[in-house]
């Protein structure tokens, strides 16, 4: 035990060395990952569609649907576990990122909604409807993946959260 009974690891109080290995949890890196997956696999049944192979847009369309069904799981999971973390960056950097976290909330509960209907109105061969949708849904599904990453970018890496001072006993 340290001089302030804190249970301790080589002398390093637990919670200094819980910060220190735990800086970026594994979840909210595994988060921008799928998010990035997701935007390319947007982008790609994008272009496919523009070339006309139907297939292989379905395709990349599911999987940019399963990817963003396991990052929503993930997402919630990771929130449970560690809760809020705030924004380290001050001043102008913060008032941008809250601009971009804000944004990217408001439209991140819309797109479930949006691509479940896209499915519904693809299964049920409302092409039309289908298109309309398409125009209205890829540009919303796409701010959120990518503002997903770069929310990730700067709370995680470019600002990360201070970690604490080690205390050594």
């Amino acid at each position: 035990m340290n001089p302030m009974n804190v249970p301790a690891v080589d002398g390093l109080p637990i919670h200094s060395v819980a910060c220190s290995l735990l800086a970026v949890h594994p979840l909210a890196t595994t988060n921008a990952v799928l998010n990035a997956i997701a935007t390319l696999l947007l982008v790609a049944g994008w272009v496919c569609i523009c070339l006309g192979n139907w297939r292989a847009h379905r395709a990349a369309m599911v999987a940019a649907f399963i990817v963003s069904t396991i990052f929503l799981v993930c997402y919630l999971t990771y929130h449970f576990l560690v809760g809020h973390v705030p924004f380290a960056g001050q001043g102008a950097v913060r008032s941008v990122y809250l601009a971009i976290l804000i944004t990217h909330i408001i439209l991140a509960v819309t797109v479930p909604f949006l691509a479940i209907g896209m499915f519904v109105l693809a299964f049920r061969g409302r092409w039309t409807a289908h298109r309309r949708l398409g125009v209205i849904t890829l540009p919303i599904w796409l701010y959120v993946s990518i503002t997903g990453v770069v929310i990730y970018l700067m709370l995680y890496q470019i600002y990360p959260q201070p970690v604490p001072p080690t205390t050594i006993t």
